[in-house]
Parts: C-alpha cells; sequence; structure tokens
C-alpha cells in the first residue's frame, strides 16, 4: 500500500524554518551569556558601589537566563520553538476545509448524479485531503463490490487518522518531557546549593552561591511546567477536533458511496 502524501504540504517549509532557527539559538544564546557575564562582572569596576549598582540593574530575563545556564536555556528554547511550530501545524492541518474540503463534496456528488465515475475518481484522486484519499480509495474498490470498496475505504481511513495522531503526539511528548527536564534542573541546583554548604568549613557559607543554585532549581521548575501545560492543553483540544473530523469524515464518505449499495429486489 502507498502512504498517503501530507495534508499541509507547506509542512517542510515549517519544519526548514524551524530547523534554521534552532540552529541560530547557541550563538544567540553564547552571545547573551557573554554580555550577561560582563555585566556582572565584579572586577570590571574595581569598586563595591559600582558592583552593588549593576547587580540591582539586572533585568529579571537576564536573571532567568543566568539561572538557567547554557544547557537548560538551549534544552528549553528549543523545546518551546518546537512547541510552536508543532501547534502550528496539527492547527493547520485540523482544519476542516484540509480534512473535508466542501468543493470536493459538491463535486464527487455531482460526478457520481451525471454517472461520471471515472471524472469522480480523478477529482477524488487530485485532492491532498483527507476526505480525497478515503474516496478515491473506495472507488477504485467499487467494482468488486460494495464491501470491498467500504473495506479500502476503512484501511485509508485508519492510516491517515495514524498519521494524524502521531504528529499529535510530538505535543504530548513535549508536555511529558518538560516538567522533568524541569526537575532535573531542580535536583541540579539543590545539589549545588548543599555542595556550597559542605564546602563551608567555617561560618555561614556564601549567600549569592546559595541563591545561584535555588534559583536554577526554581526557574527549571517554573519554565518546564510553562512549556508543559499548554502543550498538553493543545494535545488534548487538537486530538478531540481530530478525532470529530475523522467521524465526519466516515459519515460524509459512506453517504457518498452508499448509492452504489444493491438495494434488495422487491416481490
Amino acid at each position: 500500500m502507498q502512504l498517503a502524501t501530507p495534508l499541509f504540504p507547506n509542512t517542510q517549509r515549517v519544519w526548514r524554518l524551524t530547523v534554521y532557527v534552532l540552529m541560530s539559538l547557541p550563538l544567540l544564546v553564547c552571545c547573551f551569556q557573554l554580555q550577561l557575564v560582563s555585566a556582572q562582572d565584579p572586577t570590571a569596576s574595581g569598586d563595591v558601589a559600582a558592583t552593588e549598582s549593576a547587580v540591582e540593574q539586572v533585568s529579571y530575563l537576564q536573571w532567568a537566563a543566568g539561572s538557567l545556564g547554557w544547557f537548560y536555556g538551549l534544552v528549553f528554547l528549543g523545546l518551546s520553538f518546537s512547541l510552536v511550530a508543532l501547534f502550528v501545524m496539527n492547527l493547520l492541518t485540523a482544519r476542516r476545509e484540509n480534512v473535508i474540503p466542501s468543493t470536493l463534496v459538491e463535486g464527487f456528488e455531482k460526478q457520481l448524479d451525471a454517472k461520471q465515475y471515472q471524472q469522480a475518481y480523478d477529482l477524488a484522486k487530485s485532492d491532498e485531503s483527507f476526505l480525497g484519499h478515503v474516496l478515491s480509495a473506495g472507488l477504485s474498490k467499487v467494482s468488486a463490490g460494495y464491501n470491498q470498496a467500504i473495506e479500502a475505504m476503512q484501511e485509508v481511513g485508519e492510516e491517515e487518522n495514524m498519521r494524524l495522531e502521531h504528529r499529535l503526539s510530538y505535543l504530548a511528548l513535549i508536555g511529558s518531557l518538560s516538567p522533568m527536564i524541569g526537575l532535573l534542573g531542580t535536583v541540579s541546583g539543590m545539589i549545588s546549593s548543599f555542595k556550597t554548604i559542605a564546602n563551608t568549613a567555617t561560618g555561614a557559607p556564601d549567600p549569592q552561591s546559595l541563591a545561584q543554585g535555588i534559583s536554577t532549581a526554581l526557574f527549571t521548575t517554573l519554565v518546564g511546567l510553562a512549556l508543559a501545560i499548554p502543550a498538553l492543553a493543545a494535545y488534548n483540544l487538537l486530538r478531540n477536533r481530530v478525532a470529530r473530523l475523522v467521524l465526519e469524515v466516515g459519515i460524509v464518505s459512506e453517504g457518498l458511496m452508499n448509492r452504489f449499495q444493491k438495494q434488495p429486489t422487491q416481490p
């Protein structure tokens, strides 16, 4: 059986743009980290008052980037861009006009009413939608019988449904991985803070070193949850929409092909 063509032909362009953006992220993050380090370097001023002034001028975004570090920063940026790209592609793919085009339904029905079956098949075959694949598969098997046509339509429908759910599953994967990565950063930050306490022989530990580890723990958890919540919400909403559209495809396709069912002879 041949694989079905994608419903949304511009998907490759979106993926290519996403890859280009992700490839440029390491350079941008490195430059941002260098600027952050130079802004927070206490030796650059040589004065305690100037150092305190530089610390006060650090914005919330700079503090978050410094707490996350380059590793967690790159990971969460990659997940966030992937989440946006996947959400846009799945949202465009799950549009009703991309799954059940009204022009295809009207044109296919007119061709069947005129008993122009070859033209109806060509019309469905040239359409790249979910319904087009199902109708072309059913009409190609209608000569073998109505039951065989329905079985062919069901096979193609299951294949298309699996492909849509497979693409949606990446949203659920991001929703599951993000809090786990955040938990990893939480444990790493707490270990760093306790290491500072353990390495302090006399007196109190350095508050800034303790705050750095704790802020890493908190920010990784925050960003992980901030990615997981919209990812899981988008996955469930789009999955319900796809399930409803798949059911509608089955109803519409069987309604169009129902005329090929042999009616029982009346006595």
